[in-house]
């Protein structure tokens, strides 16, 4: 229902996008969104990535951990627990990011009602 609400009121309303990419303030929000997503992304890549390298070209794994389950079984499953961490992460740097960009936006949006 909100978005039904955001979308009336948009449709009196006129944004000129181009002065938003212009802004300083949406290009710092992109480079803090940068700053976010660059390292979030190559840890989960180097996290995920050596599994399989390691049991592929190692033996490290093999090692009993806990009675008869090895590292592997235990670094497999922490791979589980790092993506819903990681997603978890996001999704909560994403409304901050989206409260950001809304105000961006209705910083220079033209109100129709108010020009007649």
């Amino acid at each position: 229902m909100e978005n039904t609400a955001k979308e009336l009121k948009k449709t009196e309303e006129t944004i000129n996008y181009e002065q938003i990419a212009n802004s300083t303030e949406f290009k710092q929000l992109i480079q803090q969104k940068k700053r976010f997503l660059a390292p979030l992304t190559i840890f989960f890549l180097v996290f995920y990535f050596t599994l399989p390298i390691l049991t592929s070209y190692t033996t490290i794994l093999n090692q009993p951990a806990i009675g008869s389950i090895t590292w592997t079984w235990v670094y497999a499953f922490a791979q589980f627990i790092m993506t819903w961490v990681l997603c978890m992460i996001y999704v909560r740097k994403a409304a901050k990011f989206d409260q950001d960009a809304d105000a961006i936006v209705d910083q220079y949006t033209d109100r129709g009602d108010q020009t007649e």
